[in-house]
């Protein structure tokens, strides 16, 4: 049994236990789990609206290049050149300012004398658009000379150098703190302890290059700088004229116009999302020009998550903000609930399985040892008899014996030892029938009183020669009962042997038998004696199988452990009960209780 217990122990409870304190600390980091899936959510809708504003930013260069190639197609580029602000805002609604400029330096339109917005653009990029001073700009190094040159270019088309790179200003780039802190970035660089995240989201990803406009636009046909003018944002397109490549064509985007245009993009944002977050756009200032709830309201420096736009709009960003930023903590505090309690019952269910699989090994193992002591106890009680039972046979049959009063009293014996064995067969067969299922009964109707008075008288001279004192309580009104005779006669004759076999000095025997007027019309047939008793605590187990309160091979008691065992099985398929109690002044007191059948024709009868 340790063996076992110890197996046990080893290979089920303590894994369990280990893997259950696993799962308890694993519900610390639910809240950080649920946020690294939300960001990855949220993350991927601020990533997508952002390349959604780039393919915008894209589709506008492309439409201003095409206006452009259509005004110079079927006129003289010099001649749209030198109007080339008025036809571009009549062709082209996002133009603020139409500008066309020579590589010598010339600027063509607008002219100085124009309306104010041209004469304002004039005095803030006059000077870089011609050559006459480097400004800082953000252009994205990627597409510097991927562009084949018009034909008819006198520009060469080599890959740009690191030299001439490095003439451009990016070997002078240096990094600049974003507007904004994505909250959740912050959050897991702090539990991670990633200082690389840290940095990731304190610093922008966009730099700024500083060189004149000729160096910055290459070779290339066409393309976009952005670059700030007395801290406002400037975004310029510019195309080479087709018919004359010498001639650049560009335009100052109309910022209002762009962020109403923009602003769409971002009502159509994650619909599906929309009770539970808000999306904006962010200018380089961090102030939100498209929100896609515009009644939500936040602080717009600590987004959940955030995406940078790109060299087209420097430090512009889409930003995710949660609506109800609780409504995280709550769901993992229910998931954190929800799995604690799940764990629990696992493990309530564990140690509740564990103890029902030790519980039922101990009783399969003490099962195990009643089955082999009742092996022996049969054994023993089979060998005793057939003993007995040979040796008289044989001074009987040997002529041993000629006194006849020894003869009658040898066969005496023999016939009591036959009864004796058949009453142990018996027991065993019902039992192993009862136990499969096979037993059945002949129920009809019978006067209790009659049959507990043939059983006693017919087992009486028995134990008179064993120097017992029968006494018979019975009432003079029959008790009638639906039951099978033999079934009953079999457990008043187990009641009788058992008050036999466990006799004290004082061996007597009483059998009474009362009726019981309570809800349910009962008889009561009593078997008391003045024998050794049961042990406390025993009252119940005597009643299972194979149990014997006294050990018959240490005390002498003969017996196999089936006879309560049936009496109790018996009485059960006649809807009865048998039960025991101690009896006052000593002994035993078993009762066999069954229902009495209705006044009717069948009991009158």
């Amino acid at each position: 049994m340790k063996k076992v217990a110890l197996v046990f122990v080893l290979a089920v409870f303590v894994p369990s236990l280990v893997l259950a304190w696993l799962a308890v600390r694993s519900l610390r980091d639910q809240q950080f789990l649920l946020e690294r899936q939300q960001s990855l959510l949220y993350q991927g809708v601020s990533d997508g609206l952002a390349r959604d504003v780039q393919a915008a930013l894209t589709e506008q260069q492309r439409l201003f290049a095409e206006s452009a190639g259509n005004l110079v197609r079927e006129r003289d580029p010099l001649d749209v050149a030198r109007d080339f602000d008025n036809l571009l805002r009549r062709q082209w609604p996002l133009a603020r300012v139409g500008f066309a400029v020579t590589l010598t330096g010339e600027i063509l339109s607008p002219s100085l004398t124009a309306r104010p917005e041209a004469r304002l653009f004039c005095a803030d990029n006059g000077r870089f658009l011609t050559n006459r001073e480097s400004a800082e700009v953000y252009l994205n190094p990627k597409i510097v000379g991927n562009t084949a040159p018009l034909p008819g270019s006198s520009l060469a088309s080599p890959e740009p150098s690191s030299d001439f790179l490095g003439r451009l200003g990016w070997n002078k780039m240096k990094q600049t703190a974003r507007n904004v802190i994505p909250q959740q970035m912050a959050g897991a660089s702090q539990k991670t302890g990633a200082s690389v995240d840290n940095t990731e989201q304190q610093f922008s990803k966009v730099a700024a290059s500083e060189g004149e406009f000729r160096q910055l636009i290459g070779e290339d046909n066409d393309g976009a700088l952005a670059r700030f003018v007395d801290n406002k944002l400037s975004v310029l397109f510019w195309c080479r004229a087709a018919r004359d490549p010498q001639l650049i064509l560009g335009a100052q985007l109309d910022l209002p116009r762009l962020e109403r245009e923009l602003g769409v993009l971002v009502q159509q944002a994650a619909p599906e999302l929309r009770a539970d977050i808000c999306v904006a756009l962010l200018d380089d200032t961090g102030k939100p020009v498209a929100l896609s709830n515009p009644r939500f309201r936040a602080n717009w420096k600590r987004p959940f998550v955030a995406t940078e736009i790109g060299e087209t709009l420097p430090h512009w960003e889409v930003a995710v903000y949660l609506v109800d930023p609780t409504k995280l903590t709550r769901s993992a505090d229910t998931v954190k609930l929800t799995l604690g309690l799940l764990i629990a019952l696992l493990v309530l269910a564990i140690g509740v399985g564990s103890w029902l699989i030790v519980a039922d090994l101990n009783r399969q193992l003490r099962l195990a040892r009643q089955k082999t002591d009742f092996v022996s106890n049969v054994s023993h009680e089979l060998k005793t008899p057939l003993t007995s039972i040979r040796m008289f046979s044989e001074l009987l049959a040997e002529a041993r014996v000629t006194d006849p009063a020894k003869q009658r009293s040898y066969l005496g014996i023999i016939t009591a030892e036959t009864a004796r064995l058949t009453r142990l067969i018996n027991n065993v067969l019902d039992f192993a029938r009862i136990e499969r299922g096979e037993k059945k009964y002949q129920f009809e109707s019978c006067d209790l009183v009659e049959l507990a008075r043939e059983t006693v008288e017919t087992y009486r001279p028995h134990l008179e020669a064993s120097g017992f004192r029968v006494v018979c309580q019975f009432p003079t009104a029959h008790q009638i009962v639906k039951a099978d005779r033999d079934a009953l006669a079999q457990v008043i004759v187990n009641l009788l042997s058992n008050a036999e076999k466990y006799s004290d000095t004082r061996k007597e025997v009483e059998v009474r038998l009362s009726s019981k007027t309570a809800s349910l019309p009962s008889v009561d047939l009593e078997v008391l004696d003045r024998g050794l008793g049961v042990p406390p605590g025993c009252g119940e187990k005597i009643f299972e199988q194979f149990y014997r309160a006294h050990d018959s091979l240490s005390s002498g008691i003969q017996g196999s452990g089936l006879g309560l065992t049936l009496a109790r099985q018996i009485a059960r398929a006649h809807d009865g009960e048998v039960s025991y109690s101690p009896r006052e002044g000593g002994g035993s007191c078993f009762t066999l209780r069954l229902p009495i059948l209705p006044a009717g024709p069948e009991r009158s009868a």
